[in-house]
This record gives structure tokens, C-alpha cells and sequence, in this order.
């Protein structure tokens, strides 16, 4: 029976460093929001950036890749436990990384006036509405998408054709940032050089063991409750 709980309840070595990666993200996204909002942000645009034209309609991809971090992550955290932790812990170190530059480095840009009644615009001011713009240097949306394409890059098990798919889809997504004014250039670059650089630390040291460890005790702590939850709602059955 543990085994059954383990495998279908809650199948708990993936599950904690996704819950893990959404807490540490919401704290250095929204959570910085809530003491940074009324400090000095910087316009960081370049004359580069004017270049890019405003393309609406790249707000399908924009809004299509939550789906895409969904999936990619829940495949990386299916794979072999040691990729798995050395994974999450470079996403760990990315986002902390975010929350401490969000802090000390706030940052803004300047939206376009958004004309007309057609679909795509109406998604682009409920975007603008939600989304205000802060914390965008380095763009999580481009870290997370760069996340997704290697933290599948060369691993048996997922298609190559799967594993091309989530890099054009990542290249996708930088775009969607830059056309969509929800980014400039350098918050792109930012980002995907965040990622790199925390896969590649985690890759080769040895802090993931210490983020295994307390995802391990963690799951641990959680199954003997459930199980012990289960033992005695058997037991209250058979009374």
C-alpha cells in the first residue's frame, strides 16, 4: 500500500520542486512588487528596441507558454532523480537571483497606446491591466522558456522532435516579449543568461544534494502523515 500512495497520491520526488519553483517564483515576482512599486525603476531601452515592431498578435504565444513551462517542467521532473534535483536547484538559484535584482536594480519600460477593438488588442490591454510594468530585468519569461528547452536538451526518453519543438518555442517566446513591449532586448539576453549560468553551476557542483535533502525529509514527513491518515481511516472502517 505505501507503494501505491508513493506512485499515485502523491508522487512526491516530482511534485515538491514544482511547488517549490511556483513559491520562490510568486515571492520574487509579485512579492517584491509589494515594497518595491513606489521606488525609482529604470528604462533600460535601446534604440535597438525601437526597431521591433509592436505585434499584437504575438500575444497568443505570450499567453501559450504557461502551457509549454507546464508540461516542459512536469517532463523534467519525470526524469532520473539527479537531473531532477540538479535541475530545480539551478531554477532556485535563478529566481533567487531575480528577487535580489528586482530589489536592488527595479526596472520599467514604456507601453505603447493601445488603439482599436479587435481581439488581439483587447488581450493586449487585459494583459497591460494585470501585468504591470516592473521586474523586468532579467525577463523570467525568457529564463523559464530557455529552462524548458535544456532542461530536456539530449535526455533519453523525450522526442528529438520535442526537444527542437521547445527551442523554437523558447526562440518564440523571446520575440513575443520584444513585440508585445513587455521586454526590451537586454532583458531577454538577461534571462537566458541566467539560465545558462545556474544550469551550468549546478551541473557542476554539489548544492543540489542539500535541495534533495530537504525535498526528501520534506516528502518523507508529508507520506507518513497521509499514510498515517490512511491507517486510521481503515481502522475507524473495520470498528
Amino acid at each position: 500500500m505505501k507503494e501505491t500512495l508513493k506512485k499515485f497520491i502523491f508522487p512526491i520526488h516530482w511534485l515538491l520542486p514544482l511547488v517549490f519553483t511556483l513559491s520562490v517564483n510568486t515571492i520574487a515576482y509579485s512579492g517584491s512588487r509589494l515594497f518595491m512599486d513606489d521606488k525609482y525603476h529604470y528604462n533600460i531601452s535601446s534604440p535597438i528596441d525601437d526597431l521591433v515592431p509592436f505585434m499584437p498578435q504575438f500575444i497568443i504565444v505570450y499567453f501559450g507558454c504557461f502551457i509549454f513551462w507546464a508540461v516542459n517542467y512536469c517532463m523534467i521532473a519525470r526524469l532520473d532523480k539527479e537531473h531532477v534535483y540538479r535541475f530545480f536547484t539551478a531554477d532556485f538559484y535563478a529566481r533567487l537571483a531575480c528577487l535580489i535584482i528586482f530589489v536592488l536594480f527595479p526596472t520599467t519600460n514604456t507601453r505603447p497606446e493601445l488603439v482599436g477593438n479587435d481581439f488581439f488588442t483587447w488581450c493586449m490591454r487585459f494583459l497591460y491591466q494585470v501585468d504591470a510594468p516592473t521586474n523586468l530585468f532579467p525577463s523570467i519569461h525568457c529564463m523559464t522558456s530557455w529552462f524548458c528547452y535544456i532542461g530536456i536538451r539530449n535526455k533519453k526518453g523525450i522526442p528529438l522532435w520535442y526537444q527542437r519543438f521547445s527551442g523554437i518555442m523558447a526562440i518564440a517566446v523571446f520575440i513575443s516579449t520584444l513585440a508585445l513591449r513587455q521586454h526590451v532586448l537586454i532583458d531577454v539576453i538577461a534571462g537566458v543568461v541566467l539560465a545558462q549560468l545556474t544550469y551550468y553551476i549546478s551541473q557542476r557542483t554539489e548544492g543540489y544534494k542539500r535541495y534533495r535533502e530537504i525535498c526528501e525529509n520534506l516528502g518523507d514527513r508529508i507520506m507518513a502523515r497521509i499514510e498515517g491518515r490512511y491507517h486510521d481511516k481503515q481502522e475507524t472502517n473495520v470498528i
